[in-house]
């Protein structure tokens, strides 16, 4: 528009003006006729149409006396230009719809990538906006593969040789282990706190003990073959932190009585200890190649005497011959600890194949592989091995640790040998090709009798081919080809028994997904302390069904980001929630509780409430709540009144924190788009009676504009918000307008127009 140039429109008799367009205008200067009924017209008394009324409305925070926000997309803010224009123009605060929660955060092995947030809050901040933060704690969202894999079952892997311990389980007493020093206060073998079988030790260290090694758990002896490699190995956990260590004895040596390899604190060579089991593996300096033997016996100490007063509890120890005789593995990085795949080959790669150290039964790696959202043939997912050098005519084992973020299901084919699929009964389930798959670790074992090459063929493949399940994750580990050996003619004890999976203890998930939420929204709030001040710190936390309840995952089939933090912190998590936000935090921060349907629902609403006085009464802090409002044009209208005046009445500020309105159509009439404009405006009004002025922190609307790029995973095919599909004001712009101005903002504009 030209703002300053006037352009006068001919005037016809009134009759006329209905039919005449009133955007029309024309380079010249017109004249003005006179009706001989009417008399001379003003240009002030030329009625408006609606659309004329609409494009001369100011923006949108022109009329708000408090926040006015908006949910967008990052993407779109940062790439389309006339979307950024909207935002920048009509609004204060904006909120991410998706791209600072957990799920978008939070990246493999739990580190947050912060870069394209970074970026879009450079843009936002320079345009003058403030960002609201959302959403610090939900059950969506979530990267639940991360999470999920922190509590997972801890699995032991068959024992790499035979023990050359007799009683490193405990399970005979404490037949050859020995005490030594003054800082142990008791060594009791116990049948609680038990890894593996019917008994743990369990070592109580005096309140008095100050060295590494002045309490000591002396092990029996083992005989060894001088210059072969050895590996020990074993699990402990503690009632507090701790610290363990082992040393070597001097007379029964190896090369290094004090070794350093996994150690945590350098000269004292220890490693911590916590109330969760933990794996200790001493296999050389570092080197991982084993200790090398310098005597015919062996024998090592438990050093546990440098944190006074702690419990330790020990299981499963091992001792194991490295370069025992024994089964050689055909397969080439069959664990991927080379951290990549190697000659592994994706042939077909679905949603992705890649080695992660997120789940692993042996080692630190996996191969993960995501089949696509549109698989459904087993040879859409593909991880084929290396080339596989084998006698024909010999019988083989062939195993491998597979687990899946669901129920899955696969199997593997066999190119280069004469039978490609050999439909072999898999876990002996009676299924001829496919086997399943389950959120726990599961060995999968299969002989392979009388290997034979198809003609011309020297070598073959293993084919992983996981295809069947559109959109599922699985991890695969310890892919293992070896040639049968009989028991009596087998030198050790292979890997034949399958797996030890422990489950954690409630406990242990507790303390595990507490220490979880504590980095989480301290890196968060932390990183982002200085632009952010106000955050949706628990977001749905009240059940549909039980609106005075918390929702749950338990018994649900759960989507693949979906984690329900009070499943594992109890009815507490939003209490530590909030406690966290606020210790990270500035002390101005303003911190909301959010949920949706508290206006369909005011049980629900009366849950909320109830819920914040709870988090309350344990000490923590609420600010604020939010009410969504996804809400349609038929929405019952004293339900909303009776929300409001209930949330008015918990004496904390209120924010209508999503809002649109639904006509349930893509393609509204024009008798709808006014239904939507009455909707939005009476939203405006109730909240303006019923919440007082200092109760009022703002109100978000949940999307720009109708265009389907906003609309591909929300209300695709609807018109729910302020602007149409091609950017332009919709009549719901006037009703949200006139709402927050408290009147009807097109009564002063006269026909007098101004380009």
């Amino acid at each position: 528009m030209h703002t300053y140039m006037k352009r006068y429109i001919k005037l016809l008799p009134v009759v006329a003006v209905a039919a005449m367009s009133l955007y029309a205008c024309y380079d010249e200067k017109m004249d003005w006729y006179r009706d001989p009924f009417w008399g001379e017209i003003d240009p002030s008394e030329i009625p408006l149409q609606l659309a004329e009324k609409i494009s001369r409305y100011d923006v949108l925070n022109a009329y708000s006396t408090y926040t006015l926000g908006v949910g967008i997309s990052l993407d779109l803010y940062m790439n389309d230009d006339t979307y950024q224009a909207l935002v920048d123009e009509n609004f204060d605060e904006i909120t991410l719809g998706y791209e600072m929660k957990h799920a978008a955060m939070v990246k493999s092995g739990g580190v947050i990538d912060f870069t394209s947030v970074d970026k879009f809050m450079d843009r936002l901040l320079a345009a003058g906006l403030t960002v609201y933060g959302h959403t610090l704690v939900w059950h969506q969202n979530q990267n639940a593969t991360y999470l999920n894999g922190l509590i997972s079952p801890t699995v032991i892997p068959g024992a790499p040789g035979e023990n050359l311990l007799s009683n490193g389980g405990f399970e005979d007493d404490m037949t050859g282990w020995k005490t030594n020093g003054s800082g142990i206060q008791s060594a009791t073998i116990i049948t609680d706190n038990v890894l593996v079988g019917d008994h743990a030790l369990e070592v109580k260290i005096s309140e008095s003990s100050s060295a590494v090694y002045s309490a000591q758990i002396q092990s029996e002896e083992f005989p060894m073959i001088v210059g072969n490699r050895y590996q020990i190995s074993f699990y402990i956990k503690s009632d507090a932190p701790g610290a363990a260590r082992i040393s070597l004895m001097a007379d029964k040596m190896f090369e290094n009585q004090y070794p350093h390899n996994n150690a945590a604190d350098g000269d004292q060579s220890t490693v911590s200890t916590s109330s969760t089991w933990k794996q200790i593996v001493y296999d050389g300096d570092n080197s991982n190649t084993g200790f090398v033997a310098q005597s015919a016996t062996g024998q090592f100490q438990f050093d546990l005497g440098l944190v006074p007063g702690v419990t330790y509890y020990i299981d499963h120890v091992y001792v194991v011959d490295l370069d025992a005789e024994g089964e050689t593995n055909y397969v080439s990085n069959g664990s991927f600890e080379t951290g990549d795949l190697g000659d592994w080959v994706a042939q077909n790669s679905g949603a992705g194949i890649e080695v992660t150290n997120e789940q692993s039964t042996a080692g630190s790696y996996s191969v993960k592989m995501t089949a696509g959202a549109n698989s459904e043939d087993p040879w859409d997912l593909q991880l084929q091995s290396p080339d596989i050098y084998v006698t024909t005519g010999k019988d083989y084992t062939l195993s491998f640790y597979i687990r899946s973020e669901g129920a899955g299901q696969g199997r593997i084919s066999f190119p280069g040998l004469a039978s490609e699929y050999p439909w072999m009964n898999w876990q002996g389930t009676g299924a001829s090709e496919a086997f399943t798959t389950s959120s726990t670790w599961q060995q999968i074992s299969v002989d392979l009798d009388d290997l034979e090459y198809a003609e011309n063929q020297f070598s073959f493949k293993l084919s992983f081919d996981m295809g069947y399940v559109a959109g599922m994750t699985y991890y695969v580990d310890d892919v293992s080809l070896v040639e049968k050996v009989s028991a009596a003619g087998a030198s050790f004890l292979a890997r034949t028994s399958g797996p030890i999976i422990i489950e954690k203890s409630d406990e242990e998930k507790a303390e595990i997904i507490g220490e979880a939420l504590e980095n989480w929204i301290s890196e968060m709030v932390t990183h982002y302390k200085a632009d952010v001040h106000a955050w949706d710190v628990v977001n749905e936390p009240m059940d549909d069904g039980s609106p005075y309840n918390l929702k749950t995952g338990i018994g649900k089939d759960l989507d693949s980001d979906e984690f329900y933090w009070q499943d594992y912190l109890g009815k507490d998590y939003a209490v530590t929630a909030f406690n966290l936000a606020r210790q990270y935090g500035n002390p101005g921060d303003i911190l909301f509780i959010n949920d949706y349907n508290l206006e369909y629902n005011l049980n629900k609403c009366d849950g909320i409430i109830e819920y914040v006085k709870y988090i309350e009464s344990k000490g923590a802090q609420v600010d604020g709540i939010g009410t969504q409002m996804h809400i349609s044009i038929d929405t019952d209208k004293d339900n909303i009144a009776q929300m409001f005046s209930k949330l008015a009445a918990s004496g904390k500020l209120i924010k209508i924190s999503e809002l649109d309105v639904q006509v349930g159509t893509a393609s509204p009439t024009a008798d709808q788009l006014a239904e939507q404009a009455d909707m939005y405006q009476y939203v405006v009004d109730m909240y303006h009676q019923y919440i007082p002025e200092a109760q009022r922190y703002g109100i978000t609307v949940w999307g720009i504009s109708d265009h389907a790029k906003e609309h591909e995973y929300w209300l695709p095919d609807d018109a729910p918000n302020l602007w149409d599909s091609n950017f332009v004001r919709k009549h719901a712009y006037k009703g949200f307008a006139d709402g927050l101005a408290g009147r009807d903002v097109s009564e002063d504009f006269t026909g007098e127009l101004e380009y």
